[in-house]
């Protein structure tokens, strides 16, 4: 936080940004989250796919509350691939509007965001 004139306040810490992102995703069964994981990662849009089962998912859908089973998908990738991987996820996923959401990483270990940068490609 800056003060009055840019200078930074003694005891404030600057976060570094890092262009890495999670994003998140869920799937209706095991088989579309595997499909969609697999393809993410030999597309090189997601150096790594979670899937985690048993999520449960209560949400407003056309005018009903919906109660679902979900797989939820964390997937690891990189702020500049995200219009591929919105595309990506697009063509296979079964949803009429599949959820991405992606959330900014702001550090993390240094070997981990440089196996990110090796997987991901350039």
């Amino acid at each position: 936080m800056a003060g009055p004139l840019g200078e930074v306040p003694s005891g404030c810490e600057i976060l570094k940004m890092t262009d890495k992102i999670v994003a998140f995703s869920t799937c209706d069964s095991e088989e579309q989250a595997v499909q969609i994981a697999r393809a993410l990662v030999e597309q090189r849009l997601a150096a790594c796919v979670n899937i985690l089962p048993n999520a449960r998912s209560i949400y407003r859908w056309k005018g009903q509350i919906e109660d679902a089973p979900e797989w939820l998908l964390i997937i690891k990738s990189r702020r500049d691939l995200m219009d591929q991987l919105r595309a990506a996820i697009g063509k296979i996923h079964t949803y009429e509007v599949p959820e991405l959401l992606a959330i900014p990483v702001v550090d993390g270990s240094e070997s981990y965001l440089a196996w990110l940068d090796r997987e991901l490609g350039s």
